[in-house]
Order: structure tokens, then C-alpha cells, then sequence
């Protein structure tokens, strides 16, 4: 399987499939299983995570598995959602918010396919919708920005407006140090590099040393260039500790992948309900990832007892 991983990968195509030995299932409630994709699965974020997410259902249950990428309008999702079905696939996965419109105009259309996807409002009975809480997380994403800074400059570098880890990072930051200025910039798309990196440039002018690159394509690239600049990040979606252990403060981590592996497990028994489902630390969907060894002790634990008091009570430590 590992040979087969490796060869797939190569091949400059849009949809592959790993093929599991035989289903695993008993009754069949799934059959095959399918992700699409806005951009990539090689983002080191977020389509990474999806990925990640089919390959531990394919070795759970022993399914096949199909992803496709680059599917972004209401057409290539209709070709797409075609090509799958007639692959047996009768699970599938949008794998962002905007699947949510694209699915509402077709799923009576395919009523043995049960679709799933993230961040969105609509649901129906063969619709789920998986949220992740993302206001925790930014929230404490910008204690750790707020109480790091040295110039009490803090760059936030976003996809979009409606991101909920926004809100909660600038919170964060000023409920740590009410001093900081939070920089915001919207680049209005989850792939543009060349746009974040203007707006980070601005920002670095302006003396922050704190960055949050909350998007996809292009964080990867902004962290490597935080590490040559002798800046700091927090990581997103990913732990992303990885792509450079010193500069990364920590990661917001969203566990996407077990997020997927959750909403298989309670499709096949009969619990994953034709609605809006939300998933947060309390659920363990959301943790904060490696901490670098340039973050304070003291903030660091700091931050660990706001984590565990939030899971308990739901509430962020909003007013001091």
C-alpha cells in the first residue's frame, strides 16, 4: 500500500483512488468513500489534514477512497459529485464551507449519498454539517502573541472576514497585553501567496514580530519566510512545529482527520444526524500544538490553565 501511495501521488491528475481490500462494514452502509477539495492536499494545512482524514477511514474500515482537487463551482462539483457516484462512492466529503450552497443544490438529486462537509450552516437530511469552533483557538493563539511581542506588534494575516479564529485572536492578544496593536490584513483567498506576502511585508515594516498566517497555500511559505526574517508565528490548522520548530510559537490545531474518522464511525451507527454538528476542545477536535522553546515558561502554562479551565466551562477568559 505504502508503493502505491507513492506512485499515485506522482501522477499529475485530479482524482485517484486507494483501493482497500474489501469492505469491512457488514451491512454496506458505506460503500466507498470521496473528498473534494477547493485547492490542494499538499498545503501542509488544511488539505493535508482532509487528506490525512481519508487514509485513516481507508485504514479503519477498509475502503476505497477518492479525493479531487481544484473543484470550486457549482459545475465541477456536479461533474465530480457524477464521477464519484458512478465509483460507488456514497459518502462524500466537501472538504471547505463553500461546499455547503453547492451541496443544498443537489443532494435531493442523490438521496443514497450521504454529504458532508465543514463550517456552514446548511443541513439536510442527507447533509451534515461539521463546525469547528474556531474563536478558543485564535483566542488563545493571541495570548500566546500578546504575552511574546516584544514590539507590541502583532500581525493577524487571514483568508477571510468570517473566520471565527480572528475575532478570537485579537481578542486573545489584547486580554494578555492590552498595549499590543493587532495588524489585520484579509487576503480573500485561502491560495494567494503573493498577496499575503505584500501584507506581511507592510506589516514587518510596521515592526511586528508576531505573525498569524490563518490561511492555507499560503501559510507554508510565510512561515519559511517569518524564520529568515528572525520573526515569530503561530501555526494553523496544522501543527506546524515542523516547518520551523523555533520560530513557530505553537499551533492552533484543528484535528480534522479525526474529525473525519469520527463522522464515518457515527454514520455507520446510525448517529450522524442531517444537521449542523459543532466540534471544539472539548471534544478534543481542537488542542493547541507543540509549544517552541523560545515561549516563556510561565506563559506557557499560563495558557495550558486557560485551555483546561475553557474545556470545563466553555468560557474564555474574556475580561481580567
Amino acid at each position: 500500500m505504502k508503493k502505491l501511495l507513492l506512485m499515485v501521488l506522482s501522477l499529475p491528475v485530479l482524482m485517484l483512488a486507494l483501493t482497500g481490500c474489501n469492505n469491512s462494514l457488514g451491512e454496506g452502509k458505506v460503500h466507498s468513500v470521496g473528498m473534494l477539495v477547493e485547492t490542494t492536499i499538499h498545503d501542509q494545512a488544511w488539505g493535508k489534514k482532509g487528506y490525512e482524514g481519508l487514509l485513516k477511514i481507508q485504514d479503519k474500515y477498509n475502503v476505497d477512497i477518492y479525493f479531487k482537487e481544484g473543484v470550486k463551482n457549482q459545475q465541477q462539483v456536479n461533474k465530480a459529485v457524477d464521477e464519484l457516484v458512478a465509483k460507488g462512492v456514497n459518502v462524500i466529503f466537501g472538504h471547505s464551507s463553500v461546499y455547503g450552497e453547492y451541496f443544498k443544490s443537489i443532494h435531493e438529486a442523490y438521496p443514497d449519498v450521504h454529504f458532508i462537509y465543514f463550517n456552514g450552516g446548511f443541513a439536510a437530511e442527507n447533509v451534515t454539517s461539521l463546525n469547528f469552533s474556531g474563536e478558543a483557538m485564535g483566542f488563545f493563539g493571541g495570548v500566546v502573541a500578546g504575552g511574546f511581542t516584544k514590539t507590541n506588534q502583532v500581525g493577524l494575516i487571514a483568508a477571510h472576514e468570517w473566520q471565527p479564529e480572528v475575532e478570537g485572536f485579537y481578542e486573545g492578544v489584547k486580554y494578555q497585553n492590552p498595549e499590543a496593536e493587532v495588524n489585520i490584513a484579509f487576503v480573500h483567498s485561502w491560495e494567494n501567496t503573493e498577496r499575503a506576502m505584500k501584507y506581511y511585508e507592510r506589516m514587518k515594516e510596521k515592526g511586528v514580530d508576531v505573525f498569524y498566517p490563518a490561511g492555507d497555500d499560503f501559510n507554508p511559505p510565510l512561515i519559511q519566510r517569518i524564520q529568515e526574517d528572525g520573526k515569530y508565528a503561530i501555526g494553523y490548522v496544522s501543527d506546524q512545529s515542523s516547518l520551523a520548530e523555533h520560530t513557530v510559537l505553537t499551533s492552533t490545531v484543528q484535528h480534522v482527520d479525526q474529525t473525519y474518522v469520527l463522522a464515518i464511525e457515527r454514520l455507520i451507527n446510525g448517529e450522524l444526524p442531517g444537521d449542523t454538528m459543532v466540534f471544539d476542545f472539548q471534544e478534543g477536535a481542537i488542542t493547541m500544538g507543540k509549544y517552541s522553546d523560545a515561549v516563556p515558561d510561565q506563559l506557557k502554562e499560563n495558557v495550558k490553565e486557560m485551555v483546561a479551565t475553557y474545556k470545563k466551562s466553555g468560557e474564555l477568559p474574556r475580561d481580567k
